[in-house]
């Protein structure tokens, strides 16, 4: 077994960011996703949109200086970058149905080997389902990347060959940024893209348990 080192959340939002291009109108997911914000370069113009009816959401403010009539969709403090805007929730719901957002990024329960995703309920009788604008936002952005931890609490790997908690959408991961590597959601498969130092192509294997391309 390698030694190897995972990446930090905050790491991980940095690779993620990494992958945003300038200009791109983005909606972060609640959760992980929300750190994202805070690892867009200085120089990258990237319109960050939350679902609650924000355009313009800037990165976490500063201690003390949290304005709770300024928040995003799962009930953080945010900033508003200038130019920002406020709108009825319903108009949010529109830009994300109407293919308007260049990339959604989603925390998951499970993401199979062909994108499938799974985001809103573990199936459990005692789970509390929460999709919000997942589906919405799966299936209306133009690229859905997904961002979580490889593993389960209980040492699992969250990718799958086919997802047993209920689907959020088809075929609609195209990343899939975790604290061990990053892939890409090809027709082959699965491509690895990255993997945390000190984590060798076996060892990722083993832990994924599914068949995986080597870039």
């Amino acid at each position: 077994m390698s030694a190897y080192q995972a990446w930090t959340h905050a790491q991980m939002a940095q690779r993620v960011a990494q992958d945003i291009a300038d200009g791109s109108v983005v909606n972060l997911g609640i959760g992980l996703p929300t750190l994202v914000a805070n690892q867009i370069p200085a120089d990258r113009e990237v319109i960050l949109h939350s679902e609650n009816g924000v355009l313009g959401v800037g990165p976490a403010p500063d201690a003390g200086a949290e304005d709770y009539d300024l928040i995003n969709a799962g009930k953080q403090p945010v900033t508003l970058r200038p130019g920002g805007c406020f709108f009825h929730h319903a108009d949010s719901f529109a830009m994300m149905r109407g293919g308007h957002l260049d990339i959604c990024v989603l925390g998951a329960f499970q993401v199979s080997v062909r994108g499938d995703l799974a985001n809103w309920h573990t199936g459990a009788a005692d789970a509390i389902p929460a999709v919000g604008g997942a589906m919405d936002l799966a299936l209306g952005a133009k690229r859905t990347f997904v961002m979580m931890e490889l593993l389960s609490k209980k040492g699992e790997s969250k990718i799958v060959p086919e997802c047993s908690y209920p689907l959020t959408a088809p075929a609609c991961v195209s990343r899939i940024y975790t604290d061990l590597a990053v892939f890409e959601v090809v027709p082959e498969g699965l491509r690895v893209l990255q993997r945390c130092p000190g984590l060798e192509a076996a060892e990722l294997q083993r832990l994924v348990g599914q068949p995986l391309l080597q870039s």
